[in-house]
């Protein structure tokens, strides 16, 4: 919630020079509580369509603006999906076509699977493109996940992303680069995030298309960027929106797989997520199936698992997507109320601070 400076306090202005979120008594006078409609394009796969669907809204409904969040799911009909997904979609989506003409203030994008050595071979490329163009006009900023944020970048930039030797995947340490950013006000200099990803797009690749990095690992690079303009599209190679017990969901998920001859190789053990006592189980999991026949592997032990998975990276996700949104609810009320902030440019996000 913001701050009114409702006197002559030095402490206002000294908080507002540092980033905090200050109201002039005027413009306080003038607030109001309204509402913000989310767009949320969610194109994974069917065993994680909802899994995501209520991560993302639970990111969104966990922020503090003065606003009242609408989210509006929707998805792509070139995505190949199956008949429970699909009567999902059809009975709680909703059409983007009407989405747009109804008005969006924001919009979110997610992963995908893909299957096309060039992400612009992919058949939701076109029509999600289209979405894209559609919201460099009609919506303050696009929040990208993972798959998301390689195929705008690809799409605005031409960077093609990097095929990693092996899955990234794991929880790690990283480094607030940009400290001066709204988007990072109140997150800790150094924090830990989850990845799941067998592509990369480098700090190097970021910077050459103009866009700023935020936040990034030594161990795996980029976690956060924005767009040259610092806010219309914000860019994570990361996963904010996971919770505790996502990555376990997908080591159950890829074992189980390799078990059912889907996957060659048996996955990897998430990187620094388990707790120590929580790796000797996954281990010795890993050691048992390598000395067993696939016909007696044992069991994926998600219940003994379950106590060891600790999230650590919630509150910085959840942070992070606050100051998105509060910059968001700026900016639309900009559109709103012009006359209540003079001379701020809604073109330039940072003067919002």
């Amino acid at each position: 919630m913001p701050l009114v400076a409702h006197n002559d306090l030095p402490t206002f202005k000294l908080l507002s020079d540092d980033g905090h979120t200050v109201l002039s008594l005027d413009r306080a006078k003038h607030q109001d509580i309204r509402e913000l409609h989310i767009g949320f394009l969610n194109m994974m796969p069917d065993a994680a369509l909802q899994a995501t669907e209520r991560q993302f809204i639970h990111l969104v409904g966990s922020s503090n603006p003065i606003a009242q969040f609408f989210v509006y799911p929707f998805s792509l009909p070139e995505l190949n999906r199956g008949e429970e997904a699909e009567a999902h979609i059809r009975e709680h989506y909703f059409n983007f076509e009407e989405l747009a003409e109804q008005g969006l203030d924001a919009l979110i994008i997610t992963g995908a699977n893909v299957i096309n050595p060039s992400l612009n071979q992919e058949p939701f490329w076109e029509p999600l493109i289209d979405i894209v163009r559609w919201a460099e006009t009609n919506v303050a900023s696009t929040f990208c996940s993972c798959l998301a944020t390689h195929v705008l970048v690809k799409h605005y930039h031409d960077i093609n992303r990097r095929h990693l030797k092996q899955k990234q995947w794991g929880v790690y340490t990283h480094k607030a680069t940009r400290r001066d950013h709204p988007l990072l006000r109140d997150v800790n200099t150094r924090f830990e995030a989850p990845h799941s990803r067998y592509n990369d797009v480098s700090r190097e690749q970021f910077e050459a298309a103009g866009c700023s990095v935020l936040a990034e690992s030594a161990d795996i690079g980029v976690h956060l960027a924005v767009s040259p303009d610092q806010f219309r599209v914000v860019y994570f190679q990361g996963h904010p929106e996971y919770g505790a017990i996502s990555l376990l969901k997908e080591f159950k998920r890829e074992y189980n797989r390799y078990l059912g001859g889907a996957r060659d190789k048996l996955p990897r053990i998430p990187e620094h997520f388990f707790t120590p006592e929580g790796e000797v189980i996954a281990q010795a999991l890993i050691a048992q199936i390598q000395e067993s026949d696939l016909t007696s592997a044992p069991a994926f032990p998600e219940d003994d698992l379950l106590p060891h998975c600790d999230n650590t990276w919630g509150d910085t996700g959840k942070a992070i997507v606050n100051n998105w949104l509060g910059l968001v609810y700026q900016l639309t009320n900009l559109d709103r109320k012009q006359q209540f902030m003079p001379g701020v440019d809604p073109d330039d996000p940072l003067q919002l601070r």
